[in-house]
């Protein structure tokens, strides 16, 4: 994406705002796909988002930018492709697993009853899932997002379509420390209300006091981000007591669905 003289940043030969258009794009579609996942095994219309707003699977995004820039040096053949894909994609939900445990101090996802996993972040069955998908991504659908770029090219200008990248990454970014904030207060509200024992338990009962001595912040958190806007937004999300019981918090709050709507009875 380099016109005339103008000078873009690349990251191993691909320009960065590729690289956002990758990251928007798939992310995605990598809502889309987990939204049909969900309806077909559960059959319900759950909320596969990563942030507060919008159709946005923040993995997918970063698993296919990773993928299309470490991809260069392992395509040699499908092989090499799956056994880089298999290793690559299970380094990144690693990664994404622990930083939010640490920061967020919960987890969005836990295979610790999947065959050969590790910690609980990562197992066999999804790594292999990473390599097929990497095989397939490399081959197959990123050369049509690859077309379907070249189109907007050939309709839009380079200047419109920047313009529109950067409004898209600038609310993601506002969103994702949107989100975490929320996620904070969130789960804060939840270990406090409901007296549950964990690390760190005197530092979340001050952090929730003050909370609710600004009269303003609360009614913000309660209006914007209650207690079923963050259930149907984050359904999965769970957090680990000092016992290391794993609490899953749409069990504290049974009279919240933790879908949209119910497509069909999976029993």
């Amino acid at each position: 994406m380099q016109n005339g003289n103008e000078l873009e940043y690349k990251i191993f030969g691909i320009s960065i705002w590729k690289i956002f258009a990758y990251f928007i794009i798939y992310s995605v579609l990598g809502y889309i796909v987990e939204t049909i996942f969900g309806i077909i095994t559960m059959g319900v219309w759950q909320s596969r988002q990563s942030f507060l707003y919008g159709p946005f699977l923040g993995i997918y995004g970063i698993g296919a930018v990773a993928i299309i820039l470490f991809s260069q040096f392992f395509n040699k053949n499908n092989i090499t492709l799956f056994l880089g894909g298999y290793i690559l994609g299970s380094l990144i939900e690693y990664i994404i697993s622990f930083l939010t445990e640490v920061i967020l101090e919960t987890r969005w996802w836990d295979y610790s009853e999947k065959f050969l996993n590790v910690n609980g972040r990562v197992c066999l069955l999804y790594s292999i899932f990473w390599g097929i998908l990497t095989v397939f991504l490399v081959k197959k659908i990123n050369p049509q997002i690859d077309k379907l770029c070249r189109k907007a090219l050939e309709k839009f200008s380079r200047k419109v379509l920047k313009i529109i990248i950067s409004i898209l990454i600038i609310f993601l970014f506002v969103d994702c420390i949107a989100t975490c904030y929320a996620q904070d207060q969130f789960i804060t509200r939840m270990v406090v209300e409901n007296n549950i024992p964990v690390y760190k338990e005197e530092k979340l009962k001050e952090k929730y006091e003050k909370t609710k001595e600004n009269r303003i912040l609360d009614n913000f958190i309660n209006t914007f981000w209650s207690n079923e806007k963050m259930i149907k937004t984050f359904p999965n999300i769970k957090i680990e007591d000092k016992d290391h019981n794993v609490i899953y918090l749409n069990k504290l709050l049974p009279e919240i669905k933790p879908y949209y709507i119910k497509v069909f009875d999976t029993k």
